[in-house]
């Protein structure tokens, strides 16, 4: 069965940087459409980016687009999001997930995503 691991959050100042990184085992990400997605203290679980299984088609909320960076190497079963100009309203637990289908509508609705990681959390804080 396929198992997702998170790592890279941290507590970063407004303006910063952090590279969130998601490994996966027990299968290959190859085969599978990635996504992010953050839960903030009191809020739902919303989408932030995803990207397709050749990496060809990705997609952002609007909160962060032109700040965040989705990518994916298949040979390294990973996936990356790279995340710049972080804001106070990016805190949050940041969880990455599988499911098969496209994106090419947008990021699905979490229920649509069958494998998720346990999520790292994510301080934009001064």
């Amino acid at each position: 069965q396929l198992q997702l691991v998170e790592s890279g959050g941290g507590l970063v100042q407004p303006g910063g940087s952090l590279t969130l990184s998601c490994a996966a085992s027990g299968s290959t990400l190859g085969f599978y459409t990635i996504g992010w997605f953050r839960q903030a203290p009191g809020k739902e679980r919303e989408g932030v980016s995803c990207i397709n299984l050749s990496g060809g088609t990705t997609n952002y909320v609007d909160s962060v687009k032109g700040r965040f960076t989705i990518s994916r190497d298949n040979a390294k079963n990973m996936v990356s999001l790279q995340m710049n100009s972080l804001k106070p309203e990016d805190t949050g637990i940041y969880f990455c997930a599988v499911r098969w289908g496209t994106n090419a509508g947008g990021c699905p609705a979490p229920s649509q995503w069958t494998y998720w990681g346990q999520g790292t959390q994510v301080t934009v804080s001064s």
